[in-house]
C-alpha cells in the first residue's frame, strides 16, 4: 500500500479502495434515481439548509471554485442555513476559518465544523487521561486538543504512548507507517483517525489522506479503529446542530460518494453530488454510482 500512496492514487484506485473498506463505513439507504441540475441554486428549494464539504465544493486546495463565493451569498439571500463540514484535521477550526475568509467566503466560527473538532470531543471518551502520540503537520501545537499529546515525528521513543491520533499526512512516511504498524502489533492500543478520507482533491491531483493509511493498519492488525469525521454520523449530526435544523431538512453537498453522500444519507440528510470538481472531475459518475449503489438525491455540475 505504501508504494501506491507514494505514487498518488487515481480516481479509480481510490474508488476501488473505498469499496474494499465499505464494511467499516456506515450503512444507509438511497433513492432509486438522482435528479440532475446545473448548480445548487437550481435545487435550493428542496431543503432549508446545506452542509458543505470544502474540498471539491468550495475550494480545490488553496483555490476557490469559480462561482462558489457568489453561490454562498445567493443561498444566504434565499434564507438557507449553511455549515461547512470538513475532514481537514491538520489545523484548528480557527485556521480553517481564516483560510475560508482568505478565499473570499464569509462563514462564521459557528458555521465551520472540522473532523478535528469531533476528535477533540472524543479523546477523553476513548482514552481518558492517556498520553497520545500524534502524526501531525509540522508546527501543530495541539493547544485546542484537551489531552497530553506528543508529536510522533519529534520523538524516537514511543514506549510511553498510550493511544495514537492521526491528524495529517503532511509528514506521514512509509517509515513512520511501518513503525506505527509495529507498535500496534506489539501493543494494541486506541487509534483515533481524525480524517477518514482516503484522498483529497488538490491543484495537482489527489493527495493521500490519513484514512488511506489507517485502513491499511486495520487490515493488517485486525484492530478496531476510532473514526471521527465524514462519513461517520457524529460529524454530520454536529454540523446539523449548528444550523438548528433537523437532518431531513438539510442536504449534504460533496464531491465523493463514500464520504459525503454515504455519510449524509446515513445521518438522515438529503445529498447533492458535485461532479465538475474534486474526485470525479472530468469523469462520468454513473458507472461509479451503479457499481457502489450509493445514489445521491441530486447531482449537479458545480456549486
Amino acid at each position: 500500500m505504501s508504494d501506491l500512496a507514494e505514487m498518488g492514487l487515481t480516481t479509480d484506485q481510490a474508488f476501488a479502495r473505498y469499496e474494499e473498506v465499505r464494511p467499516r463505513l456506515p450503512a444507509a439507504s438511497f433513492p432509486a434515481t438522482s435528479h440532475h441540475a446545473e448548480t445548487l441554486a437550481h435545487v435550493a428549494d428542496r431543503w432549508d439548509g446545506f452542509i458543505l464539504d470544502a474540498f471539491g465544493v468550495l475550494n480545490i486546495g488553496d483555490t476557490p471554485i469559480p462561482g462558489a463565493v457568489a453561490r454562498m451569498a445567493e443561498l444566504r439571500a434565499m434564507g438557507k442555513k449553511l455549515c461547512v463540514l470538513t475532514n481537514a484535521a491538520s489545523y484548528p477550526r480557527s485556521e480553517a476559518l481564516r483560510k475560508y475568509h482568505r478565499l473570499g467566503f464569509d462563514f462564521t466560527q459557528d458555521e465551520v465544523v472540522s473532523s478535528r473538532d469531533i476528535a477533540a470531543a472524543a479523546l477523553s471518551r476513548i482514552a481518558d487521561g492517556a498520553h497520545w502520540g500524534a502524526i501531525a503537520a509540522e508546527g501543530d501545537s495541539f493547544a485546542d486538543l484537551p489531552a497530553r499529546i506528543t508529536d510522533l515525528n519529534d520523538t524516537a521513543d514511543w514506549s510511553g504512548i498510550e493511544a495514537f491520533l492521526c491528524l495529517s499526512t503532511a509528514r506521514w512516511t512509509p517509515q513512520i507507517h511501518a513503525k506505527l504498524l509495529r507498535a500496534m502489533e506489539a501493543n494494541p492500543r486506541p487509534l483515533l483517525v481524525a480524517n477518514p478520507d482516503l484522498v483529497a482533491p488538490r491543484e495537482g491531483g489527489l493527495s493521500t489522506e490519513p484514512g488511506f493509511w489507517a485502513h491499511d493498519i486495520a487490515d493488517r492488525t485486525g484492530a478496531t479503529l476510532h473514526w471521527c469525521g465524514k462519513p461517520f454520523p457524529d460529524a454530520h449530526l454536529e454540523a446539523a446542530a449548528r444550523t438548528g435544523l433537523a437532518p431531513n431538512r438539510l442536504a449534504m453537498v460533496g464531491d465523493t460518494l463514500h464520504t459525503d453522500v454515504l455519510g449524509g444519507r446515513a445521518a438522515g440528510m438529503g445529498t447533492v453530488l458535485i461532479t465538475a470538481h474534486g474526485l470525479f472531475a472530468g469523469r462520468e459518475t454513473a458507472p461509479y454510482i451503479a457499481a457502489s449503489g450509493i445514489v445521491p438525491d441530486v447531482i449537479v455540475t458545480t456549486t
